[in-house]
């Protein structure tokens, strides 16, 4: 598997430069084609909720527009720096829907985590979820918070056997190929168990050129599975976890698992997430 095509959500936050020097720099050590997709809030009269103006809708509009050109500028002469083949897009309609559709013509997503202090990085409620659940790619989502110096070097893989996991395991080999340090992770929910399961997907990576080594973590009580891989991260001094990303059908609408939600609510660093929708499947 390769990746040929990326493609980066825009926005007027103050991370979105920064996001795009992620991408480029991504897509140039794997030769990929970078597709700079603006998406931001669609809803007019939002900034109206955080300060009285009086700014009328005319004037909203035209300063959109203004933010909306200075970030294709600021996109395209950085993409043209770094000598990367791209395209850029910035549709109108619904966010989310916009953005899972161009997401469904390109190999992986580079997203950003949403910053509470922000207003720029607020796109729709649970974008980024929503684009996980939806768009039936791999997704690099970029904490808002600390210093990335490296990606992909010391990779965690968090393993239980599930067919999310799998898919998320397929789906960053092409980065794996490229680490120093993969390591393969399970927080321990049967302790007693003969054989860890993640020695098959050690196994699995190994037919694949990838040295893998083994942690299997023990649980404490108290402590979530989504926190105790955080620590993990931070212990090991990890710049990449990839993992499933798990949710469960309720009321027509995909809701995340418990340690999915956890991840992007709190990481710490970037997460690389893939999820395979089953319809019958416990919250976690």
């Amino acid at each position: 598997m390769t990746y040929k095509t990326m493609l980066v959500h825009i926005d007027d936050s103050r991370h979105s430069d920064a996001r795009v020097a992620f991408a480029l720099d991504l897509a140039l050590k794997h030769n990929m084609h970078v597709i700079g997709l603006y998406v931001v809030c669609q809803d007019t009269f939002r900034p109206l909720l955080k300060r009285d103006d009086g700014l009328s809708l005319a004037k909203l509009e035209a300063q959109a527009a203004t933010r909306m050109n200075s970030a294709r500028e600021r996109f395209t002469a950085a993409a043209e720096r770094a000598g990367c083949p791209f395209d850029w897009h910035a549709p109108e309609g619904s966010a989310v829907d916009a953005t899972v559709l161009h997401a469904r013509h390109a190999d992986i997503i580079v997203l950003g985590q949403q910053d509470p202090d922000d207003q720029g990085s607020f796109i729709a409620r649970d974008f980024v979820e929503d684009i996980v659940m939806n768009s039936g790619r791999p997704i690099v989502v970029l904490p808002y918070a600390g210093h990335m110096p490296s990606f992909g070097g010391n990779v965690v893989v968090a393993w239980d056997g599930s067919r999310e996991a799998a898919r998320a395991l397929a789906d960053a080999l092409p980065i794996l190929k490229r680490a120093r340090f993969v390591t393969v992770a399970i927080v321990e929910k049967h302790p007693d168990r003969e054989e860890p399961a993640g020695f098959d997907a050690a196994g699995y990576l190994e037919r694949h050129g990838i040295r893998a080594g083994f942690a299997s973590i023990p649980r404490i009580s108290g402590v979530s599975t989504g926190a105790t891989l955080l620590n993990h991260l931070t212990d090991v001094h990890a710049d990449l976890l990839v993992m499933g990303a798990y949710g469960h059908a309720r009321a027509m609408e995909h809701v995340l698992g418990g340690v999915t939600r956890a991840l992007l609510e709190t990481m710490t660093v970037p997460v690389l997430m893939s999820h395979w929708f089953r319809s019958r499947s416990k919250p976690r």
